[in-house]
């Protein structure tokens, strides 16, 4: 998967655990908590999708590796070089 496959990735995931958020705007840079409404729930079914979706597994020690876009696309670029992507929009 490339860098902005991955982030398409991440989008569609959070699309289907929180459908009313605008995610058009979100910055790579900045907390994705701090740009839409994900409590600490939200940020498990986030990272339970990735693991049905792609098979990755993240540590509960790795998660603030996914608190923004560009350190999901940092973490999960090597986990997913050879992963086609998986949109549940598209499915």
């Amino acid at each position: 998967m490339t860098n902005d496959e991955i982030v398409l990735a991440i989008k569609d995931i959070i699309a289907t655990i929180a459908p009313d958020e605008d995610l058009a705007h979100l910055k790579m840079d900045v907390r994705l908590r701090e740009q839409i409404e994900l409590d600490s729930m939200d940020f498990l079914d986030i990272v339970m999708e990735l693991r049905k979706r792609y098979g990755v597994q993240v540590p509960e020690a790795d998660y603030m590796e996914l608190a923004t876009l560009a350190g999901c696309v940092k973490y999960l670029g090597p986990k997913l070089a050879d992963k086609p992507l998986k949109l549940a929009s598209r499915a």
